[in-house]
């Protein structure tokens, strides 16, 4: 039992005599949170005042440091909980407003605008320029939590409304309605009375015109039901709910996209990344990532620009356009391998892989271009696309000669004796 037998009135000085079973009993931390006197006594329990609760705040304890438990759920609804640090709350572990991207004003200005006024959102541009970190920000600037989901060839309309589903549970099977994404999204905005965002991922891999249908209308007519709970709690398109989309143009460009979304989403590129912008990105992660690594930083740094620039546009050949739309979002992968490949380690309980190049760091970067990069071009390349990659990374391997990019030719030119071969039935 309880040594505390108030009723609605959890103040401060309850919360912390308290505190061991707060700790202990997640139903007591749950009825706390839901009847706090005052907003001190909750942020006590979130570690957010001079005396802490303990080494992790009260949500950590019981849900984990990642997804929406009955202690999340209880934060998310009080009153007494500011909305930035509802924010802080469900982002545990994976804030996507420390991803710093180096888009324009206008990108991150037009979208939270179009957000404002009801307007979905697609962020459109090739591969690699940030979309989806992008949309996570987004989300967190324009709302409090979001839901992400990512589109699939398979998908209905109602993935996005809702379906009758079996539920095998209790060795039976009953149909229950289960929301689809932005019925899900809509439930979550009413339950916590806050704005709530929806990320839709790699949007054209699906038809839009086949899954948008019920949305569309419901855009256009904010009355409209989109779907029932199975307690009869009908779903409107709540304007609470900001909905961000991302493509690759490569996918489908804008221009052949269907009228019916244009019209109703507000379509922003995200892309164009000037040497001073990229800069930015590449000098943070090799600063973050490398800074114990035989590799050359500064050398480094250089190759991706080199790679990028004449990748996207040549201006020595003369050319407004380069062999492949790229983005500079895939060096980081590159940084991030090369950290752990080339690290110095001398732990016993380190990953397997950790050090394995570290007296090979020139091989390593182009193993790293193999992994990361090629592949990524080479996905939806055209023949005479393809055609130009091999002089493209032996002019690379002979311009940074203190790096070994053999690794990532010889994958380009089997690729390309494949394609040739193919064509020409030799």
């Amino acid at each position: 039992m309880s040594e505390y037998s108030g009723t609605s009135d959890y103040r401060l000085e309850n919360a912390k005599r308290l505190t061991s079973e707060i700790t202990r009993d997640i139903g007591q931390a749950v009825r706390v949170i839901r009847e706090a006197a005052e907003p001190d006594t909750i942020r006590f329990l979130l570690n957010e005042l001079d005396e802490q609760y303990g080494p992790q705040p009260v949500d950590v304890v019981h849900d984990g440091k990642q997804g929406i438990g009955p202690v999340r759920e209880a934060i998310l609804s009080s009153d007494y909980v500011s909305t930035e640090l509802k924010r802080d709350v469900i982002t545990r572990e994976d804030d996507p407003r420390e991803m710093r991207v180096a888009v324009d004003d206008s990108v991150w200005n037009n979208a939270l605008a179009a957000l404002s006024v009801g307007k979905p959102v697609v962020l459109y541009g090739p591969t690699g320029t940030g979309k989806t970190t992008l949309a996570k920000q987004l989300a967190m600037e324009a709302a409090v939590g979001y839901d992400i989901e990512t589109a699939a060839p398979s998908w209905t309309d109602q993935d996005i409304i809702g379906r009758i589903a079996p539920d095998y549970s209790n060795n039976s099977v009953e149909y229950v309605k289960e929301p689809g994404c932005v019925s899900h999204a809509v439930l979550q905005a009413t339950k916590f009375d806050e704005k709530w965002g929806l990320i839709i991922d790699e949007l054209t891999r699906a038809d839009i015109s086949r899954i948008f249908g019920p949305l569309y209308t419901a855009i256009e007519d904010r009355s409209q039901v989109l779907f029932e709970t199975d307690d009869e709690q009908t779903v409107t398109l709540d304007p609470r709910v900001k909905i961000v989309c991302t493509m690759n143009v490569s996918d489908r460009t804008v221009n052949e996209l269907d009228n019916a979304i244009t019209r109703r989403f507000a379509m922003i590129k995200v892309g164009g990344y000037n040497h001073e912008q990229r800069d930015q990105l590449f000098r943070n992660w090799v600063e973050s990532k490398l800074s114990s690594s035989p590799i050359d930083t500064a050398e480094l740094v250089s190759l991706f620009h080199t790679d990028y620039e004449k990748l996207n546009y040549d201006s020595d050949a003369g050319e407004s356009e380069g062999i492949h739309q790229f983005g500079p979002m895939h060096y980081k992968d590159v940084v991030e391998f090369l950290a752990q490949a080339t690290k110095e380690d001398s732990s016993t309980n380190s990953e397997p892989g950790v050090g394995v190049y570290n007296d090979k760091p020139a091989q390593a970067v182009g193993e790293a271009f193999k992994i990361y990069i090629l592949p990524r071009l080479l996905n939806d390349a055209t023949y005479s696309q393809i055609e130009k990659l091999p002089p493209h990374y032996q002019s690379l391997d002979n311009e940074f000669s203190q790096f070994n990019l053999e690794p990532a030719i010889n994958l380009v030119e089997q690729r390309y004796r494949s394609e040739e071969q193919r064509l020409t039935g030799q």
